[in-house]
């Protein structure tokens, strides 16, 4: 989806329990039987002290990156779902598609193989086609890049070295705007998760383009407390978030976006599920409320010499 590399925030609901304020009279006996009752009662996940935050979060640093990144070795079925809402929020209009998607050259976005659309499936003589054309794209690269290798490798290593330093770049600023809190723990999938809320800190000026997008929104996340990896976001807009000066689209607030990651073959913390609710104005006039949701599934290594296709999941 292109609000991807946009939106790098999250919102995470957990409801905090009171206790009784009132004064509660109890005698000797009572205490001593509740003490006895902490002495033999296992402490249970919820009882534990919660980790050191500052620790806790320079370990999830080291295990920071984009969803692309996490399924750059990867192919899988790509399952969306999208909706036209109108102004009450309700669905005029649906559509499925299913794919499969392969991990691109070097420089170039995911090769999406379009399965079925709204059902329908896409014809064999149509994915041949397709086929074919990927296969001569693929062979014009590979003669190019063969008439002098070491300027690839070159242009690729410059270009993996841009990457990581726009990546460290956005998380210095994301840590520079966001006061992080540990809110608690939650189980998730089996996992063991710590809870964290990210508000903007007022006042601070972002250094990086998606710092200026992460000062309009807040969110919750989901941390593996055993592996510090991130498990689940979610985000949503507390101000309108303008892109080309608010000429080419404005964001409205209230707009919502999650993703969660699952562990795939015991090895790997993978995407899942994606989603988003979102308004938008469009230039200045057209008016834009969509919603979608995106399904990973069936992943499997990928390699140059790959030529198996992945299934498809079971129609819904």
């Amino acid at each position: 989806m292109t609000l991807r590399k946009a939106v790098a925030l999250f919102i995470l609901a957990i409801r905090a329990r009171r206790g009784d304020d009132n004064f509660v009279k109890v005698d000797v006996g009572r205490i001593a039987a509740a003490a006895l009752l902490c002495l033999v009662t296992p402490v249970t996940a919820a009882q534990r002290p919660l980790p050191d935050q500052q620790q806790f979060l320079d370990e999830i640093r080291k295990r920071l990156d984009t969803n692309d990144q996490r399924q750059s070795g990867y192919m899988y079925v790509d399952t969306r779902r999208e909706r036209k809402l109108d102004k009450a929020g309700r669905t005029t209009n649906e559509s499925v598609k299913v794919l499969e998607s392969y991990p691109g050259l070097p420089g170039e976005q995911r090769w999406e193989r379009v399965l079925s659309v709204d059902g329908r499936a896409v014809s064999a003589a149509e994915l041949e086609k397709g086929d074919r054309e990927r296969r001569k794209h693929v062979e014009d690269y590979a003669r190019k890049a063969a008439k002098d290798p070491a300027a690839e490798r070159e242009k690729q290593m410059r270009d993996r070295a841009r990457e990581q330093r726009e990546r460290t770049e956005s998380i210095d600023d994301a840590l520079r705007i966001f006061q992080i809190r540990m809110l608690g723990r939650e189980t998730i999938d089996g996992h063991d998760t710590i809870v964290f809320s990210l508000t903007p800190r007022p006042g601070v000026k972002p250094r990086t383009r998606a710092g200026g997008i992460m000062r309009n929104v807040s969110g919750r996340a989901w941390i593996s407390e055993s592996e510090y990896e991130l498990v689940r976001l979610d985000v949503q807009t507390i101000d309108t978030v303008s892109f080309g000066l608010g000429v080419l689209a404005r964001l409205h607030k209230g707009s919502q976006a999650s993703f969660q990651r699952r562990k795939v073959n015991g090895e790997a913390w993978l995407p899942a599920t994606a989603s988003y609710t979102i308004s938008a104005r469009l230039g200045l006039v057209a008016v834009f409320r969509r919603a979608a949701t995106f399904e990973y599934s069936n992943y499997k290594k990928f390699g140059v010499d790959s030529s198996y296709r992945v299934t498809p999941p079971i129609a819904r």
